[in-house]
């Protein structure tokens, strides 16, 4: 775990209310749904959902943070959106993976960062299906169920495995299918598995070589770029960009400084 002598009170602190926060969520997500979940909206498509579950959860997570500490500000996937006045701002997604869930396949997580005059200092990540949650502070290093983790090391990018996502809106997907017809070719796979944040853990823990997508919102990929940048990898969007909704993408260095700039020859940032 991190070097106590070298921690910031704050920074703990933080740490272990989201870690709380995200253990009550998935414990709610995971045991409390139903046989019969619904959608309760849409979103951008009929394909971007939102269920029941997602809100409750949001309702736990932001009810539970705004107890302890109830001068910050949130950010939320669901709505909650409250400026604050502590200088510090929770990044919320209740339910990241929700198609995955409204499903049943166990790839989704509760994402929660927290952040310190606009810079994200903590991010948890809790995946209850895998039973793994996730955890970095800035400058600490990253953390699986408490063992530190790390990228794999980068191989050829003729050998990476190249973890993504797609968009819900159908012009989006179609311009996401033509990057990814011409990229396959040049990478041993691609995985899609639905949770960005997951996506982001994986390249932390070495289970994917690199990630990218197109479309992420700041609770998709808030805790998860911390996560996975502590954990050894860089981070970030288009050259000379950090990670944002135009483009995130997430690998070992030698493997990143091949696949970002191939990535945004090839349009990745763009419809």
């Amino acid at each position: 775990m991190p070097d106590p002598l070298h921690s910031d009170p704050l920074n703990d602190e933080l740490l272990e209310l989201a870690l709380e926060a995200a253990r009550r969520a998935g414990t709610l997500l995971r045991d409390g749904r139903p046989a019969d979940l619904g959608v309760a909206s849409t979103k951008t498509s009929p394909i971007d959902v939102v269920t029941e579950m997602d809100l409750a959860s949001e309702k736990l997570i932001t009810g539970f943070l705004a107890e302890h500490r109830p001068d910050d500000g949130f950010l939320g996937e669901e709505g909650a959106s409250v400026p604050g006045s502590s200088g510090v701002r929770w990044v919320i997604d209740p339910v990241d993976g929700t198609v995955n869930y409204l499903y049943g396949l166990p790839s989704w997580s509760v994402s929660i960062a927290a952040e310190r005059d606009g810079e994200t200092v903590v991010g948890v990540v809790a995946a209850p299906m895998r039973g793994e949650t996730y955890q970095a502070v800035v400058g600490g290093g990253a953390f699986n169920n408490g063992e530190r983790v790390h990228h794999r090391p980068a191989p050829p990018l003729s050998q990476a495995l190249v973890a993504t996502g797609f968009g819900y809106v159908a012009e989006r997907r179609a311009g996401q299918a033509e990057v990814l017809r011409t990229l396959i070719p040049q990478v041993r796979d691609i995985r899609r598995g639905g949770s960005a944040a997951i996506d982001l853990c994986d390249v932390a823990c070495g289970r994917v070589d690199a990630y990218y997508e197109r479309g992420l919102n700041p609770w998709d990929l808030a805790a998860g770029v911390l996560i996975a940048r502590e954990a050894g990898a860089l981070t970030g969007g288009r050259p000379g960009q950090p990670a944002s909704h135009e483009l995130t993408v997430a690998a070992a260095p030698a493997l990143f400084e091949q696949l970002q700039p191939l990535l945004d020859d090839l349009g990745a940032w763009h419809d």
